[in-house]
């Protein structure tokens, strides 16, 4: 998640100060990436460093305001029109969890894939009940609430991600069932074994409560 960027785009709109922009931050995203007012002070102070943004006094309350300079525009108009980089993807724990189970002594695979997967389903049902609640929000206000739409957007990327995880979950169990019919006499690794019919009806059971 770049903070960097995102208050950048913040600041291009006029001088804002710490509290100031995570609150918006939150607010456009939908406190989906919360931040706390350390993290945007550091960031501030890095950008500050960089030529991106300056302090620009105070406003009444005595809160220090910060300003985008015409290097901060370059920056952010940069990261607008250039693609997010996913030729080195960031960690993701769950694919480090399940690569790590494979094998793993005591584990059984399959409880975790289903623990997980179980959780996806919740997760998916959640964000879709604060789709309905966006979407309610943006009829209500109209096309020119910002926040509205940001959050409308965010929301539905989750939805998006969470089902492909959903997906590779269950392409997870599958390709254990797989690798386990064609394991040798000597007997597949420890946490792959016994991935059966218990697997597939798991993975169908899941199917049918996707939203």
């Amino acid at each position: 998640m770049s903070i960097r960027h995102g208050l950048l785009a913040l600041l291009e709109r006029g001088p804002r100060y710490g509290s100031q922009l995570r609150t918006e931050f939150e607010s456009r995203t939908g406190s989906t990436w919360p931040l706390n007012v350390g993290q945007v002070y550091t960031t501030l102070s890095r950008l500050e460093r960089d030529g991106m943004v300056v302090q620009d006094g105070e406003d009444e309350a005595g809160h220090p305001l910060y300003a985008i300079t015409d290097s901060g525009r370059v920056e952010l108009r940069s990261w607008f029109e250039h693609p997010v980089d996913r030729t080195s993807p960031a960690r993701d724990e769950l694919a480090i969890k399940l690569a790590m189970a494979v094998g793993a002594p005591g584990v059984d695979i399959r409880d975790v894939i289903q623990s997980q997967r179980r959780h996806s389903v919740k997760a998916m049902q959640d964000y879709t009940r604060l789709k309905a609640q966006a979407l309610t929000a943006v009829e209500k206000n109209g096309v020119g609430e910002r926040d509205d739409i940001a959050w409308l957007l965010v929301l539905e990327q989750l939805i998006f991600q969470t089902e492909a995880e959903a997906r590779w979950l269950d392409h997870c169990e599958s390709r254990l069932i797989r690798l386990s019919s064609t394991a040798p006499a000597t007997g597949p690794e420890p946490g792959a074994a016994g991935m059966g019919a218990r697997a597939g009806a798991g993975a169908e059971g899941a199917a049918r409560h996707r939203p």
